[in-house]
């Protein structure tokens, strides 16, 4: 019987690795529920919601805010695949970097909303000229 030490995390957004490192214990929030991994945990998939997963590494706690996803363990290996993540050591430090990326896609979607409007104003005054015609 293979006997793991510690697994290996790899935690990756579309374009980039956010994590790629070594953990002793991984909490996530699965669609069903928390759940703990310990290197010893037998393999496992679970969807992912909204929410924050926490990592220990050498004693120390690291967090990370995720957007859903997919986490996969086989053997030592954990990978996790998110649409959006953000890293952080502080949990207080970590709610406000979240806030101050969500309040600036808001603000993308804000502009990209009349951006919007405004291209279906012109498309609209464009049938009503050929109407005319």
């Amino acid at each position: 019987m293979k006997e793991y030490i510690n697994m290996q995390l790899k935690v990756m957004e579309p374009e980039h690795v956010l994590v790629d490192r070594e953990a002793d214990k991984i909490i996530a929030e699965g669609t069903n529920g928390s759940f703990c991994l310990k290197p010893r945990h037998v393999d496992f998939v679970s969807s992912l919601k909204t929410g924050i997963l926490m990592y220990e590494s050498g004693g120390e706690e690291y967090y990370i805010a995720v957007d859903e996803g997919i986490l996969v363990k086989i053997g030592e290996r954990v990978l996790v695949s998110v649409l959006n993540g953000i890293m952080g050591s502080d949990l207080s430090k970590l709610e406000q970097a979240v806030r101050q990326r969500f309040e600036k896609t808001e603000a993308m979607n804000k502009a990209a909303g009349i951006a919007q409007k405004s291209m279906e104003a012109d498309l609209l005054l464009h049938f009503l000229e050929l109407e005319e015609t």
